[in-house]
């Protein structure tokens, strides 16, 4: 797991991979900001990212998941929300695939949480088990950006 602003890239000491990324044009914090809800990925690239609105609830409602072949970049446009999570590798715990790589933990226990408002974002390598879209003080709408860069970028 690795978090920072999007205006403060240098201190997040990303790798070369998710640096490339975040620091395109495209990928700027006021270029997502005005980049239409969808999905966009730049021709000839790996990855991809989706942008929309989402709503946040109690923890206790969410569900924890966690990737075998994915990486997730989250990052927060407008709002605010609470991702609880774990830097222990949870690959082979019980846990039911509700969609490709999108594995639901049975049994979470997650002792960390984090707060992101506009600009920061948090990255979970696959199986970093995490919680998104956890409320503050009430559910409420968060505008996001969530990049998903496939695990094979890191082994070469």
């Amino acid at each position: 797991m690795i978090t920072g602003h999007l205006l403060a890239l240098e201190l997040a000491t990303l790798p070369d991979a998710l640096r490339q990324i975040l620091t395109l044009p495209a990928c700027s914090l006021d270029a997502l900001r005005a980049r239409e809800d969808g999905r966009f990925q730049p021709e000839g690239a790996e990855w991809f990212c989706t942008i929309g609105n989402a709503n946040t609830s109690p923890a206790a409602e969410r569900h924890t998941e966690f990737h075998r072949d994915w990486l997730d970049i989250q990052v927060v446009l407008e709002g605010e929300e609470i991702i609880g999570f774990d830097t222990r590798n949870v690959t082979g715990q019980p846990a039911t695939e509700r969609k490709p790589d999108l594995f639901i933990l049975e049994d979470p226990q997650l002792p960390k949480e984090i707060l992101l408002r506009s600009g920061d974002f948090v990255t979970f390598a696959p199986g970093e088990p995490h919680r998104a879209l956890c409320c503050t003080d009430r559910p409420a709408v968060v505008r996001k950006a969530v990049f998903k860069v496939p695990a094979s970028a890191f082994r070469r």
